[in-house]
């Protein structure tokens, strides 16, 4: 669900709800606030934290949220998922972008983190033309490298229940702000 109490988001709720569901579905939370976010990713515990910056463009997101959830199949998997998303939670969103500042904004995107610090990120240029299968064997490795928690992030039987929306972001309507 969206928060506004800050600035207000820019697509109707409703319109993007199914987008969200489909990180929620595979074990993503989501970070709402600036506060949510600080909590999330400026941990000293030596886990890791995938962060995945959600979007209405229905080419890349259209891919990466496959991607992400068919890598969060793999055997070894991040420890913790939270998700924002772009143009929905604005302020938790340019907060995300303050732990990524050496990378232009840039949605969708995924970054992984270890105690505060960005070890990873896969910014939408490097989404942009590739299929999920591309995106999810990239993160597979990634996670490979330095994650331990034992995965899948849910079960092969939910995971094949999941629906992913493809949905072009100029079709979406706008929030109404009246």
């Amino acid at each position: 669900m969206f928060n506004i109490v800050s600035r207000p988001p820019i697509y109707d709720q409703e319109a993007v709800q199914p987008m969200r569901d489909e990180l929620v579905a595979v074990g993503f939370e989501e970070l709402l606030t600036p506060k949510d976010v600080d909590e999330a990713i400026n941990v000293q515990d030596d886990k890791t934290i995938l962060v995945m910056i959600n979007s209405v463009c229905g080419c890349a997101a259209g891919s990466a949220r496959p991607g992400v959830s068919l890598a969060l199949q793999n055997d070894v998997i991040p420890d913790k998922l939270y998700t924002g998303f772009a143009g929905q939670e604005r302020d938790a969103v340019d907060r995300i972008r303050q732990y990524i500042a050496e990378y232009p904004p840039s949605s969708p995107s995924i970054g992984l983190f270890k105690n505060g610090k960005l070890i990873y990120f896969m910014q939408r240029y490097d989404i942009e033309g590739n299929g999920p299968e591309v995106i999810a064997n990239e993160l597979k490795n990634v996670f490979n490298e330095y994650c331990s928690k034992k995965g899948p992030s849910v079960s092969p039987e939910n995971f094949a229940k999941i629906m992913y929306a493809k949905s072009c972001g100029s079709k979406i309507p706008l929030f109404n702000q009246e």
